[in-house]
């Protein structure tokens, strides 16, 4: 198993964690946040500095990214724009 460097804090300091720790980004860390949620859906959650607080299971799904295949991207000062 090897070993990967992950900065922490504000960029100031490094730790040294296995790879299979890696699990907090793409689609593993989306299958554990769903596990959590199905799993949890009578918690509550705190809302607007802790003043509200909502069930976790009505929080609703993520939506997709709109696919930007096509779309006009600006560039410079505006004056540039090149296609996606």
């Amino acid at each position: 198993m090897a070993k990967i460097r992950v900065r922490s804090g504000r960029g100031t300091k490094i730790i040294e964690v296995d790879t299979d720790a890696a699990k907090w980004t793409g689609e593993d860390f989306k299958k554990i946040q769903a596990a959590r949620k199905a799993a949890s859906k009578d918690k509550f959650i705190s809302t607007g500095r802790g003043t509200g607080r909502i069930k976790f299971g009505d929080n609703p799904e993520p939506k997709a990214r709109p696919d930007t295949k096509g779309m006009w991207v600006s560039s410079g000062r505006g004056t540039n724009k090149r296609k996606l």
